[in-house]
């Protein structure tokens, strides 16, 4: 038996946070039943499992993507407000291969997300509790001080509570603002922004460039690419699900023996940038191009 968000975490509908929602929101049903009981549990290898009347089905290989979130996007798969979401991006994927976003971008806000169907990690990555960390680059509408920085290594005192110190720099200086560089260990909403306001800049844009061992790179706006196996198993092993040694490449459903064309595609692309990787002893070379996704 698990929770019922778990389930629906793992077969790569929602992350467990908006799963929760759903159930709240009496979207979920069990052997016909509505529930709204956040704490309820089921056994999605007997019992009937549907969110919006349509059946639960578990995934197969887990799926990790980088994915370039563009502005005025939403990242959820289902808004009630019906802003645009991340919806008509992963369906590019296929049918069978569905993924959630892990941690959120504001609306505005673009640059790095990941996906996958990988519950369990994606809990791990999103939570301040293993501190993985998130690379942003942020615009300001005056270019920061010393003080400043010295202030954010410290921790600011904003409404919800201290934040956990964090590193800045300024990257570009321009006429009259300047593009700094801030890591955080948090997740907390709207912390950047929030961040910067309490020392008094207004942030103009906002770019996440890294997760963890995970680069933007020179993805564009809209673009996605298959985590290859090295940043995959950098990723486990930063939260604590692998060793940092188990870097072999991992082909994705070798363990079936059968494979679909397109997925032979983003297997074989996935393989051509780990080799390129281990070549290169883990620079980012690879990221100067956008892998193409063939579903």
């Amino acid at each position: 038996m698990e929770r019922l968000q778990k389930i629906l975490s793992r077969a790569g509908l929602a992350s467990r946070r908006e799963a929760e929602r759903w159930i709240l929101e009496g979207r979920v049903s069990v052997n016909g039943a509505v529930v709204h009981q956040l704490g309820s549990q089921a056994d999605p290898t007997k019992d009937s499992i549907k969110v919006d009347g349509k059946r639960v089905k578990l995934p197969g290989a887990p799926l990790y993507f980088a994915f370039h979130k563009p502005p005025g996007v939403i990242t959820t798969l289902n808004d009630p407000q019906k802003r645009p979401d991340l919806t008509r991006f992963i369906e590019k994927l296929g049918p069978k291969q569905r993924v959630f976003p892990v941690g959120r971008l504001d609306f505005n806000s673009t640059g790095l997300l990941l996906l996958t169907n990988d519950g369990e990690l994606a809990r791990r990555v999103a939570h301040p509790r293993f501190g993985v960390k998130k690379v942003y680059r942020v615009k300001l509408s005056a270019c920061p001080t010393e003080s400043d920085f010295a202030v954010l290594r410290k921790g600011i005192r904003l409404q919800d509570g201290l934040t956990v110190p964090a590193r800045a720099r300024v990257v570009e200086k321009l006429k009259k603002n300047a593009w700094v560089e801030i890591e955080i260990h948090e997740g907390r909403k709207r912390e950047i922004r929030r961040i910067f306001e309490a020392l008094g800049y207004l942030v103009e844009k906002l770019v996440r460039v890294k997760v963890g061992p995970v680069s933007l790179g020179f993805l564009q706006p809209g673009e996605m690419r298959p985590l290859w196996p090295g940043e995959i198993a950098a990723l486990k092993s930063a939260v604590g699900l692998a060793s940092p040694h188990s870097l072999t490449p991992h082909v994705r459903g070798q363990e079936s023996g059968v494979r679909g064309e397109g997925e032979k595609e983003l297997v074989a692309e996935t393989a051509e940038l780990f080799v390129i990787d281990q070549l290169m002893n883990g620079r980012m070379i690879a990221a100067h191009r956008a892998v193409r996704i063939t579903a």
